[in-house]
């Protein structure tokens, strides 16, 4: 979008122009100002190093290395090109290298930076001033790198490939440095273009709540696995039902009553558990799996009285398949002590059900 000149009588449009035919180069000029004056990039920054290369076996060079209040690295890439090439990918690299850095180690590379007599003085004041730390041993640098790409342009490939990073919990800005020529002189407009500004508390905002759900969702299949385990040895001197079974993060544990399509499921919710037959023959477009839970439906009595509860017989009629099972309250949110008493009455409503269904499973004509 052009920058325009306001005059007494009409907006005239500023003339764009480029950074090659302006004879401004990368490391020579964009680096070096923004070396000296950090600002246009963020308030919240200071540069520790520039064409920064500290690591073995490897000639690559972070264009500007700088450190954020919240005591985490910032990798700059810039480019001078009007699509930014592949930046994002470099960065990404040079994140990772840099991501085991110590405090200590970028209070020595800011010293490098300076120079002079009392640099690891000075470098030490100027972080620890910058950070409001008390001490380096107060204080450690993030495990989180952000990344700035800043370019005069940036190709829809790579605006779509950082939106995609951002949304895995990378933070990768991109920063548009667009020039202008005026009366003689070169303008530069500098707009953040991912995320928005106005947008970027949003974004925190989701990213935060994504990773609250994505504890909870770890914290769940953690104890769904630690219970399963448990229960599948529990089962062992029981039955064989769970012989050769693993412990999964999923919320139900499968086993067999010796006939395909017909699946004996034990599962748990937060606040229930249940055991349940689940009928879906293979190959069948629901036909066959509805004749057969009806034949079962035929022998309800029989079957429950041998079960010893009534069952719940579910036709299902948005999916294909249909269940019969029987629900207990409890979940997988109960206080692991009470872990055992409610596995042994699991496993024993999968062994009455399997006994009550197995026979009538098999004499099924579908």
């Amino acid at each position: 979008m052009p920058i325009y000149r306001v005059t007494d009588s009409s907006l005239q449009p500023v003339a764009e122009t480029t950074f090659a035919s302006e004879r401004l180069l990368e490391r020579r000029d964009l680096q070096r100002l923004l070396r000296a004056d950090i600002s246009p990039l963020g308030e919240d920054i200071m540069v520790i190093a520039e064409e920064f290369a500290e690591w073995d076996a490897s000639q690559r060079r972070i264009d500007l290395l700088c450190l954020d209040r919240d005591a985490s690295l910032v990798v700059v890439e810039l480019k001078r090109t009007e699509d930014g090439g592949h930046m994002e990918l470099q960065a990404i690299r040079y994140a990772a290298m840099v991501s085991s850095m110590t405090l200590e180690r970028a209070v020595a590379t800011y010293a490098r930076t300076l120079g002079g007599d009392d640099a690891e003085a000075k470098a030490q004041r100027e972080i620890l001033e910058f950070l409001d730390l008390p001490s380096v041993d107060e204080g450690a640098l993030s495990d989180k790198v952000r990344m700035i790409l800043v370019a005069a342009d940036f190709s829809t490939e790579l605006t779509t490939s950082v939106m995609w990073l951002n949304k895995q919990e990378l933070d990768i800005t991109c920063i548009r440095l667009k020039p202008y020529r005026l009366d003689g002189q070169v303008l530069l407009d500098v707009s953040q273009i991912i995320p928005l500004p106005e947008a970027a508390d949003y974004v925190v905002r989701v990213r935060e709540r994504e990773q609250e759900k994505r504890k909870v969702v770890n914290g769940r299949q953690q104890i769904l696995r630690q219970f399963w385990a448990q229960l599948i040895d529990r089962s062992r001197p029981k039955t064989n039902l769970l012989t050769n079974r693993s412990a999964t993060t999923d919320h139900w544990l499968s086993a067999g009553i010796g006939r395909s399509g017909f699946g004996l499921n034990l599962s748990l919710a937060q606040d229930f558990g249940r055991v349940e037959c689940y009928v879906r023959l293979p190959g069948d477009d629901g036909e066959r799996s509805d004749r057969a839970f009806e034949q079962l439906f035929a022998q309800k009595e029989a079957i429950e009285k041998k079960f010893g509860a009534p069952l719940e017989w579910q036709s299902l009629p948005n999916r294909i398949g249909s269940r019969l099972c029987f629900e207990f309250p409890g979940g997988w949110t109960l206080p692991e002590e009470q872990w055992p008493d409610y596995q042994d009455i699991l496993i024993d409503a999968m062994v009455r059900l399997a006994n009550a269904l197995r026979e009538p499973v098999q004499r099924l004509n579908v």
